[in-house]
């Protein structure tokens, strides 16, 4: 048995005024989580609140987020130094940031070697256009830990090619940092994560911002979960574990690795194989034939 541990901060967002402030909100998160987590992950865009201090806070808009790239190199500073600290890989959600003449949303993996690796969101939700976000071209698996896992930031849960790549690449879990605005958004993910550990038989962990930080700040809506293939070796909704909706909290949870290897192969439902096995079906039709061209 190949167990891990995960824990999902479920991060309320602030409107603060300087960046230890910030720093004390991440800080009193990771007080709740295990000593003995394997992986930590934090939500998409945690950094926001950030916006509001700068000087110029009370003119700035929605449209300004962008601007909390000039708070980059703490960031980076402070989840190395977590990461460092505790011994733990920190999934420090994302932040926005600049690469020459254009912004990206950057989610980072922190290891506790004090280096860290990087995933730029390929697929950028139509409202963060307004951010002057560009897509990243990238989709790796890391064998960091004691699994292998990928990213698919909040969106590309949506899109099914990427988890797709990600588990046939090797991933055994699909840390999924995410900040949804509604309800709706957040159905949209969670319903997309749920499908994505079934279609793969992989885990799937959804992590979201949540809070009403009040303009120029989006608000944010979610339940952090950990989600499984809906088989009888899980729970029969396939729900692990799952925070309290729109709670400041941590979610701990473990996963067997080994689970998911003796599902694809003796499991009700093997969609992970299952998918390939009538490639010959799918290339008959669109869109299989227009993606091979």
């Amino acid at each position: 048995m190949r167990t891990v541990k995960i824990s999902a901060c479920q991060f309320s967002v602030e409107k603060v005024d300087h960046f230890a402030a910030f720093q004390e909100q991440v800080s009193q998160l990771m007080d709740q989580v295990p000593q003995d987590s394997d992986y930590v992950i934090f939500p998409e865009l945690l950094t926001v609140g950030l916006l509001m201090s700068l000087p110029d806070s009370d003119q700035l808009k929605a449209e300004d987020l962008y601007r909390i790239d000039a708070y980059t190199s703490q960031y980076r500073e402070l989840f190395t130094g977590i990461a460092t600290t505790r011994k733990q890989i920190i999934i420090a959600g994302s932040h926005l940031e600049r690469r020459g003449d254009k912004y990206y949303n950057i989610a980072y993996i922190f290891k506790p070697d004090g280096t860290y690796i990087e995933h730029k969101k390929t697929h950028i939700f139509p409202a963060e256009a307004k951010w002057q976000t560009s897509e990243g071209d990238d989709l790796a698996v890391f064998d960091i830990g004691p699994a292998k896992i990928g990213l698919a930031v909040c969106y590309e849960s949506e899109i099914p090619e990427i988890s797709r790549i990600l588990s046939v690449n090797g991933a055994e879990i699909i840390f999924c940092p995410s900040y949804t605005f509604t309800e709706y958004g957040f159905w949209r993910v969670r319903h997309c994560a749920q499908a994505r550990a079934i279609e793969n038989q992989v885990y799937f962990v959804h992590c979201p911002t949540v809070g009403t930080p009040g303009e120029p700040l989006p608000n944010g809506y979610g339940r952090a979960s950990i989600l499984s293939p809906c088989d009888t070796a899980w729970s029969p909704n396939g729900v692990v574990g799952e925070a309290e909706t729109n709670k400041n909290m941590v979610l701990s949870g473990s996963v067997d690795i080994d689970e998911l290897y003796a599902n694809r192969r003796n499991g009700a439902a093997t969609t992970f194989e299952d998918r390939t096995r009538r490639r010959d079906v799918y290339n008959k039709y669109e869109p299989f034939q227009s993606l091979s061209r």
